[in-house]
């Protein structure tokens, strides 16, 4: 299975390469030049690494978390394009984020499907067993990796010589 999905991965990524599409999002005043093969591969990268960590954390994941997992990691990489966004700030605003889609993803999953994904209904302070405060601040914590990943992606599409090897030394 794992093979499947490194080789599903890998075409994926040969074929978002292929895209010439550019976004120019404007966010207060500040515009934000991405190619849409960048939000792709932020993506890619939240849909696989949010399985991981909830693979590693509680022994399973469901579809709709890999799905979600993508979807928050895309904007929140979009997000962490502003120059003037502060850490704190961007974790912020990433917790709110994963709340607000926890919330309709967890009533369709949980609540209308009877998927039963989660539940934190044990939790003090959650709202429908969807939400809470506890992971809303797990989310805050979780955004300073994504932080610095969303970070480390643009720097390697800003400057694609870094995906190649060195050949100058030899």
């Amino acid at each position: 299975m794992f093979c499947i999905s490194v080789l599903l991965f890998q075409i994926i990524i040969s074929a978002i390469s292929e895209i010439k599409t550019n976004a120019v999002i404007i966010i207060s005043k500040e515009v934000i030049e991405l190619r849409s093969y960048e939000v792709y591969f932020a993506f890619l990268m939240g849909f696989f690494l949010y399985a991981l960590v909830e693979i590693a954390g509680r022994g399973y994941t469901h579809w709709t978390m890999c799905l979600t997992g993508g979807m928050i990691l895309a904007v929140l990489y979009t997000i962490s394009r502003r120059k003037a966004m502060p850490l704190i700030r961007y974790c912020f605003t990433g917790s709110l984020l994963i709340t607000a889609v926890e919330l309709p993803v967890g009533i369709f999953d949980n609540l209308i499907m009877h998927w039963e994904v989660w539940d934190y209904s044990d939790l003090p302070f959650n709202f429908l067993g969807q939400i809470c405060l506890f992971f809303s601040l797990y989310w805050f914590l979780l955004c300073i990796p994504a932080y610095f990943l969303c970070r480390r992606i643009a720097g390697i599409f800003q400057n694609p010589s870094r995906l190649s090897p060195d050949t100058s030394s030899t």
